[in-house]
């Protein structure tokens, strides 16, 4: 199977004003958006796609794009038997495309406003039960007993993404003045760069404490900066280490359903909510913009009670 083409390979078989509008586009979402660079090159493929596409059914400017050829565009990625899920992304990613045409005056309406698209399946996320989580992190502290650095880090971050449910993106991005130690607060900057503070507990309090005090000081070189977790080169962490470590930890743990970093960020959002917590606080804490994503939350929940209730009830 051959991979897609990458945005600027699309973009070389464009027409030269569908190339020229496709970077003006992508240094929207750069400058002005504040996007994440996975963000930003996921809309720009799929625009490219998009381009690309009603450059072959003959348009040769963005002007030419109306919602005939928006809507065969997704048509074609069903008869490719792309996931629901996918088709709803690129819908999306064409929306937005569309709007900032109009929005900028490239094109003279925003044609792309009335474009349906398929409805995502939302399946329940697999989570850790509690005892898994403890047993994820204290195979990770036993991995530590020798005081290495390295291990000290793993822990530390471990207990504050399963204390915080923070993406795995806000925990790399953390700087040592994001700890607010007396009120046990990180302050974290999440998409779209909005700041909240979001607590967490004892164990994550202690295991940072040991990092920073002796863990970090081995790692940390002239060009570590304010980051907080450090790798092995002493460079602020990158993302794809620390999803390799939880899928690592978590294959120690007998049973356990293999997740990464943001299924323990589901995990300790459902563990919230099991503990009594309210969805308006979880949303807060998550940094979800609408209350209708913390809600699949509640699915997860009801359907361990309704487990648990089958499992365990004379009359289930």
């Amino acid at each position: 199977m051959t991979a897609d083409p990458t945005p600027e390979e699309t973009a070389g078989l464009l027409p030269e004003p569908m190339a020229r509008v496709l970077g003006d586009y992508e240094r929207h979402l750069v400058s002005e958006r504040d996007l994440t660079p996975h963000t930003v090159r996921a809309y720009t493929a799929d625009v490219a796609g998009l381009l690309e596409h009603a450059s072959r059914l003959g348009c040769t400017e963005v002007t030419d794009v109306d919602l005939r050829t928006l809507r065969s565009w997704l048509a074609k990625q069903q008869t490719m038997g792309l996931s629901r899920t996918t088709i709803a992304r690129r819908a999306t990613a064409a929306r937005v495309f569309t709007a900032w045409l109009a929005r900028t005056a490239r094109a003279p309406s925003d044609v792309g406003a009335s474009l349906g698209s398929p409805k995502a399946h939302k399946t329940l996320p697999p989570v850790l039960r509690a005892d898994e989580a403890s047993d994820l992190i204290a195979a990770a502290a036993e991995l530590a007993d020798d005081g290495s650095p390295i291990g000290l880090r793993d822990v530390a971050m471990l207990e504050l993404l399963y204390a915080t449910g923070i993406r795995v993106g806000e925990l790399v991005g953390l700087d040592i003045d994001d700890i607010d130690r007396d009120r046990y607060v990180i302050r974290v900057f999440g998409k779209g760069r909005k700041e909240r503070s979001v607590p967490f507990g004892r164990p994550a309090a202690r295991a940072l404490d040991f990092w920073q005090r002796q863990g970090r000081p081995h790692l940390q070189v002239d060009g570590s900066g304010p980051a907080l977790f450090l790798g092995a080169r002493g460079k602020r962490i990158d993302p794809r280490a620390v999803r390799t470590l939880v899928h690592q930890r978590i294959a120690e743990v007998p049973g356990a359903p293999d997740i990464g970093p943001h299924g323990l960020r589901h995990t300790a959002a459902t563990h919230l909510l099991e503990g009594g917590a309210d969805l308006r606080s979880v949303q807060e804490l998550l940094g979800h913009a609408s209350l209708a994503t913390t809600q699949l939350y509640t699915h997860v929940t009801t359907d361990r009670l309704r487990r648990a209730y089958q499992q365990a009830h004379p009359r289930a």
